[in-house]
């Protein structure tokens, strides 16, 4: 809803009008009280008070009227105030006109000027006129223009039946004197009816239409007494009511006007062109009681006239006439009014009978003993209830049993409570027996109409809800399942965990399954990975082809795991690539279970033409030891990312608080790692690698530390792996190697006869540019490429043997010396280093110390590692040298070079340089 602009300063126009009211009267009656005493000549003291408020109140109205037009309110508003105001005008013209005339008439207390009293009457005439056009639509009348012709013939007839009774009791016998007076009270008369008709009958605001019309009756019966006085049909007597009726005549009709102006803004044009054709709220039945008394009137002054054997002259007769017509055609109206009502009554009736009839809801009322006594039309085409089965029975015979004491003691509450009440209507919701006998889900609602006349009873609107209850029911079960596997998701899983945890004695454990992504025949990783399923997350993929073999493989991976479990454990998808089993049974069946699932699942899967094999991990966690469902599936998650940090895969790992606490610290350094480069938190130690059998340093290994703020001192292999995972290992590894270099051109600059050993991670082995890269180094820190040894481990070599020695050949190409670290823990041959392009090995202590543990001495081991290695032309480093017992047995063995606490330990580049002085390092 808009404001208008210029709506705001309303309110206070309007104080400052309605002010006015009391003081123009005021100032008039002074003037009038001036007259009376004497002091100015009554015939002026009358023009000055009727031209003090006649003059204001029209100014009033006509910037009412002039005000609505500019605030566009309805242009009825607009007529009526100009209309009233300018008869307001005309009635002050013609008081200040007469009084001016007959000024010079005053004699013997008596008024009489014919002249004026002409003048008087035309002014009479034109005022009422102006009057009765005004008041024909008044503040909240009707607009139709049948009921504007149905006012005028209701003035019309009292104007008949006043005029007959005046001609029979008054003119007739007085022969015609006073015509002129008996004119005008004839025409004031029928003024005065048309007006009382005209307020009487407003639909809106009629208290502000009856102010109207009372003041305009005010003013036409004080100027209708002032051309009587001058007609001298009237004593001087009457000069100070007829003065008074013209003083607060226009004040009642500005504040008639005044007090519709702010409802006429939604009394619009528009809205009464909306109402439909023939409305009418008042079908005549307010013309009854108005002509009751004038009807009475003319009757009674003919009953007289009868009485009195008096003969009816013809002009008595034509105005008896004149009654009989003006009734006749006023009932003419007002039956043709009544027709138009029931018509209307009729066309609402059959809109309530079509829209009940067409609704979906059943409506049944009931009386004060649950009895039916009326139902909708819907019931048969709904329900199927026939009315002979349903009116005159009980309502609750239609009720489910099971339903029925509920909604028997609601609706006996309800007749209980206070009829009309301000109560809300009440919900019920019960199963109702049909036509056909089945049982329906329904929502009822029940509202108290005793109050109402027309009901007088409790009213019941019935909806069928069956089929929106039956979808709800679908959704929630659609809500719990997951829509590409069919098996139960996140939500269904951990609601059957809370129910199995509520068992008493049940152990129960949890399974979660995480499967690492696809790989093909030749064990590179698929682009097409179930990460990258639509189904999954909504992901993108590589494209439409290998998303179906990512959701195939899905399909098929729920497939087995519903084949594997029992039938009362309860398989899930959790998201991607992650599945779960809830399980009663206890650790150790979960444990085998964990297993064969797992097994079932690495299997080869055969998909759209091609062969995808997955890896994964499983994770298990007791559910009795979990505070809850959602603690349960949390262990497990923790136990599934432990198993799948551990290299290899095709692990079952148990939840246990040590491995929390490894996992909150991993957590930890994951927040941490990043920008610890950049903030000079990383640095290099030096561990000497000696030559036995001369017992000097021949070389030395770099290895990472991390210098963190709060922890102290970080080895790398607590924090490698996740650079790797962060994706942080190139950027780091890039460092290590400018760095080490970088000492180590120190060095050879300085005279020492050193190699030193960098160790690579996995994914910088893997990098295509790791050959280019070295070889830049080599170049900006101007180091003999034999001085450098780039170690890598055996896990490190990765699934893709072929791509890492190419990678170890191209650094071999630039003279870089390879060498393969922790040698012996690790599951490849000792057969397979011969076809690996290394040049140092480094042997695991391991090798030794298990078999100092089980088998007794190790020179035997020691002896074939260092002959195959002298075959292949390798160098042997032992490595974690940490007693006098290892010294012994690598030297048994014939290996050259060792490495371990025992000879020496990490230390920064410059404590390093002091041991290399203290055990007489060689020099170039």
């Amino acid at each position: 809803m808009s404001v208008e602009p210029a709506a705001p300063p309303r309110p206070h126009s309007a104080h400052v009008s309605w002010a006015l009211i009391p003081i123009t009267p005021a100032v008039s009656c002074a003037l009038l009280t001036v007259g009376g005493t004497g002091l100015l000549p009554r015939l002026v003291a009358l023009a000055a008070a009727v031209a003090a408020s006649t003059a204001v109140h029209a100014g009033l109205l006509v910037r009412l009227a002039l005000s609505a037009h500019l605030r566009r309110r309805t242009a009825r508003l607009c007529r009526r105030a100009g209309l009233l105001g300018l008869s307001l005008l005309v009635t002050g013209a013609t008081v200040v006109g007469t009084a001016v005339t007959g000024s010079d008439s005053v004699s013997h207390g008596a008024l009489h000027d014919p002249f004026a009293a002409r003048l008087g009457a035309v002014g009479l005439l034109l005022a009422t006129l102006l009057f009765l056009l005004g008041l024909i639509l008044p503040p909240g009348s009707t607009a139709d223009p049948v009921d504007r012709l149905h006012q005028a013939l209701d003035g019309l007839a009292i104007v008949a039946c006043l005029v007959y009774a005046a001609w029979l009791m008054v003119i007739r016998p007085a022969g015609g004197t006073h015509a002129l007076a008996a004119g005008v009270a004839l025409f004031g008369c029928a003024a005065l009816a048309i007006a009382t008709v005209a307020g009487l009958r407003s639909v809106r605001h009629r208290p502000a239409a009856l102010a109207c019309c009372a003041g305009a009756a005010l003013a036409i019966t004080g100027l209708g007494t002032t051309v009587a006085l001058f007609a001298g049909a009237a004593p001087a007597a009457w000069l100070p009511v007829a003065a008074l009726a013209l003083v607060f005549g226009p004040v009642l009709c500005w504040a008639g006007a005044l007090a519709a102006a702010p409802e006429a803004d939604t009394d619009t044009d528009s809205n009464a062109a909306a109402a439909p054709a023939g409305h009418t709220t008042d079908p005549g039945f307010a013309g009854y009681p108005i002509l009751a008394v004038p009807v009475g009137t003319a009757l009674a002054a003919t009953a007289y006239r009868l009485a009195g054997a008096r003969p009816f002259d013809p002009a008595s007769v034509a105005l008896g006439l004149g009654v009989l017509a003006a009734l006749a055609v006023r009932e003419c109206f007002t039956l043709l009014d009544f027709r138009r009502y029931a018509r209307l009554i009729a066309a609402r009736e059959a809109r309530f009978r079509s829209l009940v009839t067409g609704s979906t809801d059943i409506t049944v009322v009931l009386d004060a003993d649950l009895v039916v006594t009326w139902q909708s039309p819907a019931s048969a085409h709904q329900f199927g209830l026939r009315d002979q089965d349903v009116l005159d029975h009980p309502f609750m015979a239609l009720v489910h049993p099971e339903d029925a004491a509920a909604v028997r003691k609601r609706l006996i509450s309800m007749h209980g409570a206070q009829p009309g009440g301000t109560a809300a209507p009440v919900l019920l919701s019960a199963r109702l027996r049909d036509g056909d006998g089945h049982w329906r889900e329904t929502e009822s609602t029940v509202s108290d109409q005793r109050a109402v006349p027309e009901v007088g009873a409790l009213v019941v609107h019935v909806r069928d809800v069956g089929t929106r209850r039956e979808v709800e029911r679908a959704r929630r079960r659609k809500a719990l399942i997951d829509q590409l596997t069919g098996l139960a998701n996140r939500r269904q899983l951990l609601d059957t965990l809370t129910a199995m945890r509520a068992v008493p004695g049940q152990p129960g454990a949890l399974l979660m399954i995480a499967l690492n992504a696809p790989t093909d025949r030749t064990g590179k990783a698929n682009t097409g990975d179930a990460n990258t399923s639509s189904a999954s997350n909504g992901g993108a993929s590589n494209g439409g082809g290998r998303r179906e073999v990512a959701d195939e493989v899905l399909i098929e991976a729920a497939r087995r795991l519903r084949g594997t479990i029992a039938a009362s454990d309860r398989p899930a998808r959790l998201s991607g690539t992650e599945f779960a089993v809830a399980t009663a049974e206890g650790a150790v069946r979960a444990y085998a279970l964990a297993n064969r699932v797992l097994s079932e699942l690495n299997r080869p899967y055969q998909v759209a033409g091609a062969t995808v094999c997955l890896t994964g991990v499983v994770g298990l966690a007791e559910l009795a030891a979990a505070d809850g469902a959602a603690d349960a599936l949390n262990r497990a998650g923790l136990a599934v990312r432990r198993a799948g940090q551990l290299r290899g895969g095709d692990r079952v790992e148990w939840y246990d608080e040590a491995l929390e606490a490894a996992l909150l610290r991993r957590l930890t350094l994951e927040q941490e790692l990043p920008g610890a480069l950049a903030r000079g938190e990383l640095d290099l130690v030096f561990q000497p690698i000696l030559d036995l059998v001369e017992d000097v340093p021949v070389g030395a290994e770099a290895l990472l530390r991390w210098r963190h703020p709060k922890r102290g001192t970080v080895p790398a292999a607590d924090f490698v792996s996740v650079a790797e995972d962060l994706g942080l290992i190139d950027e780091i590894g890039e460092w290590v190697l400018h760095h080490a270099c970088r000492q180590l051109a120190g060095w050879l600059h300085d005279g020492l006869d050193l190699w030193l050993s960098v160790n690579l991670a996995a994914p910088q082995l893997a990098a295509p540019n790791l050959v280019a890269r070295v070889g830049r180094v080599l170049d900006n820190h101007h180091i003999p490429a034999e001085r450098l040894v780039l170690e890598i481990t055996e896990q490190g070599l990765g699934p893709d043997r072929q791509g890492a020695v190419a990678q170890l050949t191209g650094l071999r190409s630039l003279g870089v010396r390879t060498a393969l670290a922790s040698f012996g823990t690790g599951p490849a041959p000792l057969a397979s280093v011969r076809r690996l392009p290394v040049d140092v090995l480094k042997v695991d202590q391991a090798l030794f110390t298990g078999t100092i543990a089980h088998t007794g001495p190790a020179t035997p081991m020691i002896d074939v590692v260092v002959g195959l290695g002298r075959r292949l032309g390798l160098e042997i480093v032992a490595e974690r040298l940490e007693d006098e017992a290892h010294l012994d047995l690598v030297r048994a063995g014939g290996c050259r070079y060792g490495q371990g606490f025992l000879l020496g330990r990490p230390e920064p580049a410059e404590h390093f340089e002091a041991y290399l002085e203290t055990h007489r390092s060689p020099t170039a």
